[in-house]
């Protein structure tokens, strides 16, 4: 549209400017593929123009009809999440430096001991320990926003029923390539159990029980 000095004013969508020197696009409305590529196009321009860096797109899932058109466009996949695809493009004339996505996801396991030297184990009916008979540690993932030693309990908890403390991060390990190609930092604890009393057993676990700590020592190392 026209403005009353009679220069045309060119719509842009709307991307707040971050601490780096990027801008980031998040849609929230549906759009047809035409006219968002043709508001990107304008809006590109006026951002290289004001020197920008990087340009990021966060597409939420109902949007997947705008997905090839701004891979046309030069973007590329950064990351993905349940909600929502994220897309970036390195638009200024110095050395790309938008970060790599997250490289690394966090394991636990829970080493949890009674004041006898007792050790909680569980054998999985899912896994590469399925229909093995091995007796293993707890173990799991920490989930987003949440700290390991929150992880390790509630591992505990989720597989065996088992209310424990957390003590302190015993040992951990980091190895590469082994989930989508992603590293993986895997930290055994601690955890000091308030009870034994095993109860709503996880449908993931096929049995669990506590065994004394010079036969763990013997199946640590398969953890």
């Amino acid at each position: 549209m026209s403005g009353t000095s009679g220069v045309e004013k060119i719509e842009l969508l709307d991307a707040p400017v971050d601490a780096y020197g990027g801008v980031t696009v998040d849609l929230k409305e549906a759009m047809d593929s035409e006219t968002f590529v043709s508001l990107l196009r304008a809006s590109v321009s006026q951002w290289m123009q004001q020197g920008k860096k990087g340009i990021w797109i966060k597409l939420p899932i109902e949007l997947v009809n705008l997905v090839e058109p701004v891979v046309k466009e030069g973007f590329r996949y950064h990351h993905a999440e349940a909600s929502y695809l994220m897309l970036v493009k390195w638009i200024s004339e110095t050395p790309d430096s938008v970060p790599a996505n997250a490289s690394h996801r966090v394991g636990i396991g829970a080493f949890v001991m009674n004041d006898m030297g007792e050790v909680l184990v569980v054998q999985e009916k899912k896994g590469k320990f399925k229909g093995t008979g091995v007796w293993k540690l707890p173990t799991g993932v920490v989930d987003e926003g949440e700290d390991i030693c929150t992880g390790a309990i509630r591992e505990v908890k989720e597989e065996t029923g088992i209310e424990v403390e957390f003590e302190e991060v015993l040992a951990f390990r980091q190895s590469h390539k082994s989930f989508f190609g992603k590293s993986d930092l895997f930290f055994v604890c601690m955890l000091r159990p308030l009870s034994f009393d095993i109860h709503d057993i996880d449908s993931q676990i096929e049995a669990a029980k506590v065994i004394s700590s010079t036969t763990m020592l013997n199946i640590f190392l398969l953890t």
